[in-house]
């Protein structure tokens, strides 16, 4: 089962990597005399940094710290907030009756 209490967690400690790659990346990207290689910089700066941040300030596994920088990568804060408040744990959703959806959250809904 997914431990969506994890996920959240791993995605706090993402976003304020996020903060120190980024910039990381903007005082050393003037090595660059193209953007072309910039994408492949920022990728192997987040992994690097993700693992030193998380073996150094964590108690977080190697492999769960790659995906880490991954996060960091992609954007966690972007991630975080389109999972906050939208996600229910397994046992809500066995144990809930009835589940209410917001109108807004409703994609198609018919005219009357």
């Amino acid at each position: 089962m997914l431990n969506l209490e994890y996920l959240q967690q791993l995605l706090v400690i993402a976003i304020a990597l996020s903060a120190i790659t980024c910039a990381i990346i903007q005082k050393t990207k003037s090595c660059f005399k193209t953007s072309k290689y910039l994408y492949l910089y920022s990728f192997f700066i987040n992994m690097i940094i993700g693992v030193i941040f998380c073996l150094t300030f964590t108690n977080i596994t190697f492999p769960n710290s790659l995906w880490i920088g991954f996060f960091s990568f992609i954007g966690a804060d972007t991630i975080y907030k389109s999972l906050e408040g939208k996600l229910a744990s397994h046992t809500d959703l066995v144990t809930k009756e009835t589940i209410s959806i917001q109108r807004e959250n409703i994609i198609n809904e018919e005219e009357n």
